[in-house]
């Protein structure tokens, strides 16, 4: 058995993650603030009693003095807002749990010996002027934008993660993630997806900004925790970055589209202004994925929203 900590575990992501480690038998320690998330998503946790959770912002360190960890075998770094909409509600608070969450973590992956798996994003690519993103493009970011505290401080973290491994041999694994949707979002969280299934299933306007002619690639949550446990077996030579999402890419148009037909929706789209720096193409390059950790998606668009609006159908 492994314990694992994981850092911003009461999230979207970070509950599926803390789920499915506590199905493989594994103890799980959950650490959180609740800036974003929510008790609602771990409450079916403490049913396992190797699930152990901390009110604690990971911008003090290690994570609060009044906490005695245990050994720890594994940390997952997931503590950040991840939606346009509340990661730029404090820009300051966003950059500053990228950077001393991040050094945090990796001071105490380092003290214990452990993998540390960072949750980065497809984000440090910025509006990407190659398509698809393979991980050795730098990005073409905006330092100083409305995005920047989330995709500067996403960037800053991995290099705190690679000076780390270059100068203390910290066992790195970072993971860029592409968009990622399912059970257990946020209805509240801004992100397109649940946008849009939320609309539809109201029957309000659904809001599509700009023309709906940029792309975006959609992975179902599944298929991501399936790639963080993938990167975390690999040996200690392989640190990434890697990316792990869906090479499918739509337009924001044809998911406003197949939301419409999968709810039965008579809702009407509506057309505005696009938000500064959002990106006009967003597809990964999972060859190094593919290559290094034997993954690859298996959850078709269709299949995943159907299960999506079936979960927010339930809310």
């Amino acid at each position: 058995m492994k314990t694992c900590l994981i850092l911003g575990g009461a999230g979207f992501i970070g509950s599926n993650l803390c789920e499915r480690q506590l199905q493989k038998g594994n103890a799980v320690i959950c650490i959180d603030n609740f800036y974003t998330s929510n008790i609602k998503n771990i409450r079916r946790l403490f049913k396992y009693e190797e699930f152990d959770f901390i009110n604690a912002d990971v911008r003090f360190g290690p994570f609060g003095p009044l906490f005695d960890l245990p050994k720890i075998d594994e940390i997952y770094n997931l503590a950040c807002p991840a939606s346009p909409i509340h990661y730029q509600k404090d820009k300051i608070f966003t950059f500053m749990t990228n950077i001393l969450g991040m050094k945090n973590a990796l001071e105490l992956a380092t003290e214990n010996d452990c993998k540390i798996l960072q949750a980065s994003t497809s984000e440090v690519y910025g509006d990407a002027l190659v398509h698809p993103q393979k991980e050795n493009y730098w990005g073409n970011v905006n330092p100083d934008g409305i995005r920047s505290c989330y995709d500067e401080g996403k960037r800053g973290a991995e290099t705190l993660c690679f000076d780390y491994n270059r100068e203390f041999g910290t066992k790195i694994k970072v993971v860029r993630i592409f968009n990622t949707y399912g059970p257990g979002m946020n209805p509240e969280d801004g992100r397109v997806v649940s946008n849009f299934i939320i609309q539809a299933l109201k029957g309000d306007d659904i809001t599509i900004y700009g023309d709906g002619s940029q792309t975006r690639s959609f992975q179902y949550v599944d298929d991501l925790i399936n790639g963080f446990l993938a990167a975390m077996e690999t040996d200690d030579s392989f640190i990434g970055p890697v990316n792990i999402g869906n090479p499918g890419e739509f337009t924001i148009l044809e998911l406003a589209e197949k939301v419409i037909k999968l709810t039965g929706s008579k809702s009407k789209l509506i057309f505005k202004e696009l938000p500064s720096d959002d990106p006009k193409q967003r597809k990964p390059d999972i060859s190094l994925a593919e290559e290094k950790l034997n993954w690859e998606p298996n959850i078709s668009l269709e299949t995943g929203l159907k299960e999506t609006i079936k979960y927010f159908k339930s809310l």
